[in-house]
């Protein structure tokens, strides 16, 4: 499956399924909720969004947990990709949610809504993509992104397996597919 071909088509649905960039562990005080990007995340998330860019990554929609580190990695996308900020949609429910959770939030995003960019945490992030595409992925890293396209002219049915994998990448991963 190639981008251009997704782009082209009003039947067709493009879920980027983002875990957070790397998190701080420095003040074990700091509750989880409130945990900032340490140093390697705050360089890799702009990374990651400028991999989307090269991608030709066209988004319509961004929505992520409002836990710090993940709304940061969201700006971050957002900032690479030309996405207005105030479009971006914090939802609590992302936060500790679990896959069945996260599917059903999907599903109520407006139709006209091809692209969607979803920033969350583990392990519901790495189940999510597992289910959805049918992929056997142990652990999408710190600021990974899985891309999967749907044949369907909405969000309403997302079911296992349905998916087809277009990308995977991570910041590790030196060259993009």
């Amino acid at each position: 499956m190639k981008m251009n071909d997704i782009f082209r088509s009003e039947e067709w649905r493009l879920l980027l399924i983002c875990r957070h960039a790397q998190s701080s562990w420095d003040d074990a005080a700091v509750r989880d909720f409130d945990r900032p990007l340490n140093r390697r995340g705050e360089r890799d998330a702009p990374e990651m969004g400028r991999r989307l860019l090269q991608h030709g990554v066209q988004l319509d929609l961004i929505i992520t947990s409002p836990a710090k580190r993940a709304l940061q990695t969201a700006r971050y996308y957002a900032d690479q990709l030309a996405y207005p900020l105030d479009r971006l949609q914090a939802e609590p429910l992302v936060y500790l949610a679990s896959v069945h959770q996260l599917i059903g939030l999907l599903e109520t995003v407006d139709p006209k809504v091809r692209t969607l960019l979803a920033v969350g945490h583990n392990p519901a992030i790495t189940n999510l993509a597992n289910m959805l595409g049918g992929l056997h992925i142990d652990s999408i890293p710190t600021g990974g992104i899985v891309a999967l396209a749907f044949h369907q002219p909405s969000w309403q049915g997302l079911a296992p397996d349905t998916g087809q994998l277009v990308f995977v990448d991570y910041p590790k991963r030196p060259d993009i597919a």
